[in-house]
């Protein structure tokens, strides 16, 4: 698996670390999350005996991905891999989707290591109106991006404690000026969920995530 990434108290990369060892840290206190994707942990304290070594990043561009991987030059050891998938290009049929990735799973050298599916998404559009099936605008867009602290495409955890959608829902929000928000789910969306509910988990950086 895909090591955690590190650094220090002055933001300097370390070696990164196993899982184990950095839920040790973080379960201690002497670690905190720095980052959610990709997952890195910044400490609170300087680890004792800490070898850094030397790390090279390697890309294998595409014309659909491009696989990114850092590699320990020393013992040949890939610490972390990720896979980022172009935006401009849409695959029509699942069954052509479903094959890729086996095609890709195949040709993956990067063993144990289960990569960061890294898609790019963009920041939005320029449209300031949204058009029927006709082409005449039927609704304008708010000039307005952020709402109650929060924009559309945040990834959020809401806890809702009253009402009757009680339950903990992570996913990427649509905001609305009311501060009742749409959270997009691994199932499915779920709609009208109050910004008082919600938590910031990773703010939107026109990257999709998934493992």
């Amino acid at each position: 698996m895909s090591k955690v990434l590190v650094i220090d108290t002055d933001k300097r990369h370390e070696y990164p670390i196993h899982p184990a060892r950095a839920r040790q840290l973080l379960n201690n206190g002497r670690a905190a999350i720095f980052r959610r994707f990709p997952f890195t942990i910044i400490l609170t304290e300087s680890l004792p005996n800490q070898t850094v070594q030397p790390l090279r990043i390697k890309i294998d561009p595409g014309a659909k991905t491009t696989g990114i991987a850092v590699v320990n030059d020393t013992t040949g050891e890939v610490v972390w891999a990720s896979v980022l998938q172009h935006r401009g290009f849409t695959i029509k049929k699942s069954l052509t989707y479903r094959r890729q990735l086996r095609r890709s799973r195949r040709n993956r050298n990067i063993k144990n290591v289960k990569p960061l599916l890294i898609k790019a998404t963009g920041h939005g559009t320029r449209q300031s109106c949204r058009t029927d099936k006709y082409g005449f605008a039927n609704c304008h867009c708010a000039r307005e991006k952020i709402h109650f602290g929060f924009q559309t495409g945040d990834i959020v955890k809401a806890l809702v404690t009253t009402g009757k959608k009680i339950g903990t829902y992570t996913g990427r929000i649509a905001t609305r000026t009311t501060g009742s928000f749409n959270i997009s789910t691994k199932a499915g969306l779920i709609q009208g969920i109050s910004y008082r509910f919600c938590k910031i988990i990773h703010r939107k950086d026109g990257y999709g995530y998934a493992c």
